[in-house]
């Protein structure tokens, strides 16, 4: 290390790490935030509404799941073709990730169709399952628009411009929150429509940023630099590329979150505490739990750009970086819902109708599910960020095999827990706690290991 140099201002160091990924968290949290406030307010209209959108929003992710984790995959390719300082390649694997959206949105729409079918065997209340078919069927008329937002913001984000989707991200956020308020309740002239109005307000913001994001490559300042201008017609050979490295990446996201899923459905047979605890404590979980989302896509995109130069020891430094900070905020925020766990529930609680008998049995519960949620949040981080990092280098089909079996396994012995043995909620968070121990130290081993500093999903110079 020369003289000047530190950990703060090195090559891949802490700043350069922070540059790409405090953006992120912003553009993460932002997300997190919408569905948040989305739920906090439906809850203010009913326990149920909440519920069914949390469980409807889970099953709409994951029939996306396969799609949008290839368009992410769009990061990875724009992230080496960068930093090979190849800029043609920039703009045409980011327009390739823009036609595979387009692709695969009929099929994705599509599945409204299945919400009836999904939602009765779930065995959830009449009410509750009503209630979620209304937002599902509504949500799938959003894919596109989640879609192509992924891969266009990827030209963005690849290149380490993260800040551009911070903005783009935190604006059409906000201005989700707005339709949300009006069309849940019926102000400035929209109509109360509860649910569904949240379901729509969805929708209007995310196929409105995906038309912002395709207006920002199009600039003069883009297409001289990129091309976005020319390379926009399919290049199948690319495509097919893409595929092969992300078509893994969007099964593991897939079998993630369909295991969750499964856990979240499995512990709504248990009762409308465990059910409205468990839905409160894991949207609370999330909207702490983003910005290491956000230091697991920089890992991401740093281990892609420095493999794409060809400096190994730069990508392995900025994913090592990327954990140390990500676990240091995640043992903070794990301290906070053990001491002062309120401070997170408090939005829940802004109502009258909030202080009846069955909301306080759910705040109770929910702040021990809060506990469990303390003891993995460190996992959770070193999970998460390391999987990022192994994905800028392209290492999915090991990735696919352990989330296979590790969806497979939550699945399995929640469902037996639940099914066969009668278990209350209790006994399924200690499962889905030593779950996430499991994969982050699964995760941690196999990128010590350190065959994905030999791997590139571009073509060499």
């Amino acid at each position: 290390m020369a003289a000047n140099e530190n950990w703060w201002n090195r090559p891949a160091g802490g700043r350069e790490v922070m540059q790409v990924a405090l953006p992120l968290v912003i553009s993460s949290l932002s997300w997190t935030v919408m569905t948040f406030v989305d739920r906090m307010m439906l809850f203010w209209d009913s326990g149920d509404a909440m519920t069914a959108a949390f469980n409807a929003s889970i099953m709409w992710f994951a029939s996306l799941c396969l799609p949008l984790g290839i368009c992410a995959f769009t990061n990875t390719f724009v992230a080496q073709y960068f930093g090979n300082r190849n800029f043609a390649g920039v703009g045409r694997s980011a327009w390739q990730g823009i036609w595979i959206a387009l692709l695969f949105t009929p099929l994705c729409v599509a599945t409204g169709w299945l919400a009836p079918s999904l939602f009765y065997l779930a065995g959830h209340d009449p009410v509750v399952t009503a209630l979620e078919e209304t937002y599902f069927r509504i949500l799938v008329w959003g894919s596109g628009g989640m879609l192509v937002s992924q891969s266009a913001s990827a030209f963005f984000g690849g290149q380490g411009r993260t800040s551009v989707m911070m903005y783009v991200d935190g604006a059409f956020a906000l201005l989700n929150v707005v339709l949300d308020y009006c069309w849940i309740f019926g102000y400035a002239g929209f109509p109360a429509m509860g649910i569904a109005g949240a379901g729509y307000a969805t929708i209007l913001s995310l196929w409105l940023k995906a038309a912002f994001y395709l207006w920002l490559m199009l600039r003069n300042k883009e297409h001289t630099q990129f091309q976005t201008r020319i390379h926009w017609r399919p290049d199948w050979e690319l495509i097919g590329r893409m595929l092969r490295f992300g078509g893994p990446a969007g099964l593991q996201m897939l079998i993630d979150v369909a295991g969750f899923t499964m856990f979240v459905m499995l512990v709504g047979r248990l009762g409308a505490i465990s059910a409205d605890a468990t839905s409160m404590a894991f949207s609370i979980s999330s909207f702490a739990f983003m910005p290491v989302y956000g230091f697991g896509q920089a890992a991401g995109i740093l281990v892609g750009q420095h493999l794409g130069e060809n400096r190994e020891h730069l990508a392995a430094r900025s994913a090592w970086n990327s954990v140390l900070i990500g676990m240091a905020y995640m043992a903070l925020i794990s301290i906070l819902y053990l001491v002062i766990p309120d401070l997170f529930l408090l939005g829940f609680y802004a109502t009258e109708e909030a202080a009846m008998e069955h909301a306080q049995e759910v705040r109770n519960l929910a702040v021990v599910l809060l506990r469990f949620v303390a003891a993995y949040n460190i996992f959770d981080a070193a999970l998460t960020i390391f999987v990022g990092a192994l994905k800028g280098a392209g290492d999915t089909t090991f990735i696919l095999g352990i989330s296979l079996a590790m969806g497979l396994l939550l699945a399995v012995v929640t469902w037996v827990a639940v099914v066969q043995m009668s278990a209350e909620v209790i006994v399924c968070w200690q499962i889905v706690t030593g779950w996430v121990w499991l994969g982050g130290v699964v995760y941690a081993l196999r990128f010590m290991a350190g065959k994905w500093r030999k791997m590139r999903v571009i073509e060499q110079k």
